[in-house]
């Protein structure tokens, strides 16, 4: 497989590597992230992210078979489906990171996010360090967003860098 952001996107979320995703894998990614930050199941926040991942399984799983392939996938990503439901699940997620309710992530928040919901350990001071470009040692939840959006629909983010890919644009 490609080390294309979609790929690395679907192979994370294909947790038990079978090259599909199935509608538990997705879900699960909540639990974990709520675990992660001792959140109980039933807080508000985490029903939230559960509703709202529940809807982009939907929006992905485009035959209803409730399982997810790599096609589907590369069919279905994309900045307007960013907008339209990506936004909210990942922004969830993030809110269920933000215990303080601040709009901020600080380094240990983050990396209990990232590693929770799947991302590999060794990107996450890269990532960090990336997204919090004024350097005062937070993550804020639109920095968060705009970079994993950008990372997803074009490749070309602080990200990418994070990740070892060539950021677009940047190339000799």
């Amino acid at each position: 497989m490609s080390d294309s952001p979609q790929h690395r996107i679907f192979a994370m979320l294909d947790v038990d590597g079978d090259g599909v995703i199935t509608r538990a894998e997705y879900l699960a990614r909540v639990d974990r992230v709520a675990a992660a930050m001792g959140r109980d199941a039933h807080h508000p926040v985490v029903t939230e992210s559960r509703t709202a991942h529940e809807a982009v399984f939907e929006d992905m799983d485009s035959d209803h078979d409730g399982r997810v392939t790599f096609e589907e996938y590369r069919t279905w990503v994309g900045h307007e489906t960013f907008e339209r439901s990506c936004r909210r699940a990942l922004g969830s997620l993030f809110d269920i990171a933000d215990t303080d309710a601040d709009g901020c992530l600080n380094r240990a928040e983050f990396t209990r996010l990232r590693t929770a919901a799947g991302n590999a350990e060794i990107d996450v001071d890269a990532a960090f360090d990336a997204l919090d470009v004024d350097g005062d040692g937070l993550v804020d939840r639109a920095a968060y967003l705009t970079g994993i959006r950008d990372f997803v629909t074009t490749g070309n983010s602080p990200m990418a860098a994070a990740y070892g890919a060539p950021v677009l644009g940047t190339l000799s």
